[in-house]
């Protein structure tokens, strides 16, 4: 995966972020998110790989791009 997919799948989730149901928004965050450490001086999160590339797959098959790809 490139930085390039990365920064494209972000882009298109953030104006669908307030269209989706809480759930929605809570399984994104959970494949996304690893562990949130917070401290006085500021929050470190980290960040799951893994879920970062299972969530471009998913946007990626989502777009009308794919679809005339695969027909």
């Amino acid at each position: 995966m490139t930085e390039q997919e990365v920064l494209l799948a972000l882009e298109r989730i953030e104006p669908l972020w307030d269209e989706l149901f809480p759930a929605e928004r809570t399984r994104i965050v959970r494949l996304l998110v690893d562990r949130v450490d917070v401290r006085a001086e500021g929050a470190a999160v980290r960040l799951r790989l893994d879920g970062l590339g299972s969530l471009v797959r998913d946007l990626a098959a989502q777009t009308p791009e794919a679809g005339r790809a695969a027909a």
